[in-house]
């Protein structure tokens, strides 16, 4: 009899599950949209890390002579979320919505360069972890101030390696987004769609544009300066070391250079984002979109040359002195130009107050009020009374929290859902918008007194005989009150991806491309690539026959 060979049938193959299909696919894209959220989703996990620590800061400060925080805790907690605010949340989430955005609006398929966007990203998401793995170092995280004045950086209390991953993790981030700003460059000038003059582009693409040559400019000095910082502590070199013939001043001026065009490009964006969103909820064009776009270039060619008002009092000449307190006010005409266009774009509009007119406004009104503290503390007089207290912590706050966050919520709110296509929710919307604006005057408003009463920054306690405690137990309280808007934004993000409102393509009733393909967009952005007439596309494709809304 013939034996029947038995052949045991193979198993059949096993697909991956489908949750690390989609992780895969995100961590190797190159679609810009992607970058974009990813970008967006980074700034808001460190936008939590950071707030936290400030919280454990405030915490600190209720009282005269508390120890909940130990010193050095303390400064490694105000050094990381300074780094965390400026590097780690204010930089990604511009330039991820931007990333999102900006080829949506110009009509194009992608980014120029869709590798070297990923790699941008990718570079300033393992500068961040570099910078964070100084926990697990020896001495953890380095105790110097987000600017690390040198002599801080240079002596034996801070020559654990925590300050060296602080310095090549900055060194790390900022390659990564100094390739984004050229890819933004090169895509705003190559890839526009037919007809897009850049007299037409949207406002927004126009900011970024000169934001990116901003930090194509501003970036290198501060990698060099760190880059020199690392010399001194690995190699034996003195660039800023005094003791061996350094200069402390030097540091001061390559970080400086960087620092406050640094400020501009974190407000820049946040103005170009008000920009999109005020016309439409003002149902109005732009007011003096020329004056606009000129005032804009003004700030960013006279913010290369105000940095020095920040050493007012480290003793340079009455010639400088003079020459960067007429600098620093002169940047005040062309923000003045934009403050009173928005206004005039406001004037007389069929106002609709839906979340991001809301934070648009809140914009305006705050960024005045910072604004206003800038031109003062531009009196060197004022500065050498002033410097170094907790009024200039205010002004910084107030600025860039008062500005880019107000104007980062109102984009997010316009945005998502064009991400999405779901809506997110008005009603949190609502009390994330006045608990942070409450919470916000009330944290910032006090220290602009403290400040005066002399207290300075960098302190982690003060004696029961100074006249401060009243100051710091409010702006403790404005924290408090200001930490659940953080929370429900979060919320919101995430519960409006299965709950949120249907959308559709253009909720807004809006004006640029982004709202003319589908929401969420296809990977290709556009079936056909769009040709246009006007700075108003999708108006004059519903309104063909509206002569009030045509121009070219």
């Amino acid at each position: 009899m013939a034996t029947a060979e038995i052949v045991s049938a193979p198993a059949p193959s096993e697909s991956p599950p489908p949750w690390t299909a989609a992780l895969h696919e995100w961590l190797v894209t190159v679609d810009h949209k992607k970058i974009g959220v990813l970008y967006v989703l980074m700034a808001v996990f460190f936008l939590l890390v950071g707030g936290a620590a400030a919280l454990l800061m405030r915490v600190q400060l209720w009282a005269p002579q508390l120890s909940i925080l130990q010193p050095i805790t303390f400064n490694q907690f105000f050094t990381l979320h300074g780094t965390t605010m400026v590097f780690f949340v204010g930089m990604p989430i511009l330039i991820g919505i931007a990333n999102y955005a900006v080829p949506l609006m110009i009509g194009a398929r992608d980014m120029a360069f869709p590798r070297m966007n990923a790699f941008g990203f990718w570079s300033t998401f393992f500068g961040a972890v570099l910078v964070y793995f100084s926990f697990l170092v020896p001495g953890g995280p380095p105790a110097i101030g987000w600017f690390a004045y040198a002599p801080l950086t240079e002596n034996s209390f801070a020559r654990g390696p925590g300050v060296d991953c602080w310095a090549l993790g900055l060194i790390v981030s900022g390659i990564g987004t100094s390739t984004g700003a050229i890819n933004f460059v090169a895509t705003i000038l190559c890839m526009r769609c037919p007809g897009m003059t850049l007299r037409k582009v949207p406002f927004f693409v126009w900011v970024m544009f000169w934001t990116s040559l901003q930090i194509i400019i501003v970036m290198p000095p501060l990698t060099v300066a760190l880059t020199m910082l690392e010399f001194d502590r690995q190699l034996g070199s003195h660039f800023f070391d005094t003791q061996a013939g350094g200069s402390a001043y030097l540091w001061q001026h390559l970080f400086w250079f960087f620092g406050h065009p640094e400020v501009y490009i974190l407000v820049l964006p946040a103005f170009g984002m008000i920009s999109e969103v005020i016309p439409v909820f003002s149902r109005k064009v732009l007011f003096g979109y020329e004056f606009m776009a000129a005032a804009t270039a003004a700030i960013v060619f006279i913010s290369f040359g105000v940095w020095a008002h920040h050493m007012f009092s480290v003793g340079m000449s009455r010639t400088l002195d003079l020459f960067f307190v007429g600098a620093t006010m002169l940047v005040s005409v062309p923000t003045g130009i934009k403050l009173f266009n928005w206004l005039a774009t406001v004037y007389g509009g069929k106002l609709v107050l839906k979340s991001p007119m809301l934070f648009a406004l809140g914009f305006l009104s705050m960024f005045v009020i910072g604004g206003l503290t800038g031109v003062i503390l531009a009196c060197a007089p004022i500065t050498f009374q002033v410097t170094d207290t907790y009024f200039v912590v205010a002004h910084f706050h107030w600025v860039l929290i008062g500005g880019t966050m107000f104007g980062v919520f109102s984009a997010v709110h316009y945005w998502y859902p064009k991400v999405t296509g779901r809506m997110l929710s008005e009603r949190l919307a609502c009390w994330q918008f006045w608990l942070f604006l409450i919470g916000f005057i009330l944290t910032f408003g006090p220290m602009h007194f403290a400040g005066i009463l002399g207290m300075p920054r960098r302190i982690y306690t003060y004696g029961s005989d100074r006249p401060w405690e009243i100051w710091n137990q409010l702006a403790t309280i404005g924290a408090f009150i200001q930490a659940p808007s953080y929370l429900i934004f979060a919320h919101n993000l995430v519960i409006s991806l299965w709950k949120g409102d249907i959308a559709g393509d253009d909720p807004w009733d809006a004006w640029t491309l982004e709202w003319a393909t589908t929401s969420p967009p296809p990977p290709y952005n556009f079936e056909v690539v769009p040709t246009v007439k006007s700075r108003r596309p999708l108006w004059d494709l519903k309104h063909p026959d509206d002569p009030d809304w045509k121009y070219e």
